[in-house]
């Protein structure tokens, strides 16, 4: 994608820190960072969300990101890890191509990402539990 912003760090088009790639992933230190150490793994392919990117290359994130958190909890030792991952506007993506934020955390660091637990009406996660096995293709 020519706008892509993610695309054009992988095609060397905008400068980044690199921290890992392999053939599907690259790893890069977000430089609007929540907490030291926040990084990205993108998906090399080009793919927007969740729903568009392919099997493979979601396998290869994960591990990609399994091996970037390892190293995160070595060299900045957090107390935590929040990994996100957002799709579409309506969930605060600001760049539509598929990648997952690491963040260390650490006890009272002052960021968020807590909500208040509500409880659900049980028959209604019943039926939209239901609804989703169906949907579920194997």
């Amino acid at each position: 994608m020519p706008d892509c912003v993610f695309c054009k760090i992988r095609d060397g088009q905008i400068p980044s820190i690199k921290i890992y790639e392999d053939e599907r992933t690259l790893a890069i230190m977000d430089i609007n960072p929540i907490n030291t150490g926040h990084c990205l793994v993108l998906v090399k392919a080009h793919a927007p969300t969740v729903w568009d990117a392919e099997p493979a290359d979601l396998q290869a994130a994960i591990t990609a990101a399994k091996k970037v958190a390892l190293a995160l909890r070595e060299t900045v030792k957090p107390d935590g890890l929040n990994m996100l991952q957002a799709n579409g506007p309506a969930a605060f993506q600001s760049v539509p191509h598929y990648h997952l934020h690491l963040i260390p955390r650490w006890e009272n660091d002052g960021k968020g990402f807590d909500w208040k637990l509500v409880p659900g009406d049980g028959a209604h996660i019943k039926a939209v539990g239901e609804r989703l096995r169906q949907a579920i293709k194997p």
